[in-house]
């Protein structure tokens, strides 16, 4: 006998990439392509812990708070050179990063627009210019409790972290206006 698995449904912006945002890319860059319009690679969560280097246990709880935010387990980032003036010696544990892809990205990108942006006190929304010349866009998190996974009791030190969103474009505009169409808030600059 074969046992029947419950397939998860696909993430909610994943299907609305497909089904509403690719043709309104595709006549506003008029490309017929599907393949040549922007999508999202990957999204990349860091976490620079700088205090490890006197409290292990820095390290160990940012670990675990990036891979709950996540969903999947913080790799944890050592230096590479030593820094006499900041007392750094090469192999320190120094930060942590998470790496998503496929369905776990999407899910993420869902939570980031629609639960934690809007739990930031006086949000008026990113900055529209934070890309690099190569279509990705890099943001930073003052701190992690804007995720509802985070227990704010368990919490001993707020710590914040970057955000980054690797796209296939490298034109600036065309990954913003990806990111848009996803509902990333802008914030407007006309003002």
């Amino acid at each position: 006998m074969v046992a029947t698995q419950e397939l998860a449904p696909p993430p909610r912006l994943l299907e609305r990439y497909s089904r509403e945002i690719v043709p309104v890319l595709s006549t506003k860059f008029g490309r017929k392509n599907r393949l040549s319009l922007p999508k999202l690679s990957k999204i990349v969560l860091n976490m620079g812990v700088g205090k490890a280097l006197q409290d292990k246990e820095r390290m160990k709880q940012a670990a675990e708070h990036l891979g709950l935010i996540a969903g999947q387990r913080a790799q944890v980032m050592k230096a590479k050179v030593a820094v006499s003036g900041f007392r750094l010696r090469q192999g320190n544990e120094i930060g942590c990063r998470v790496t998503l892809r496929g369905k776990r990205m999407y899910e993420f990108l869902d939570r980031l627009i629609n639960v934690a942006l809007p739990r930031i006190r006086d949000f008026r929304g990113v900055n529209p210019k934070s890309f690099d010349g190569n279509g990705n866009y890099s943001m930073g998190l003052t701190e992690q409790l804007v995720f509802p996974e985070i227990d704010p009791d368990s919490v001993t030190f707020t710590q914040g972290m970057d955000i980054t969103f690797v796209t296939n474009t490298r034109n600036d505009d065309e990954a913003r206006e990806l990111l848009r169409a996803f509902g990333m808030p802008f914030r407007d600059e006309t003002k």
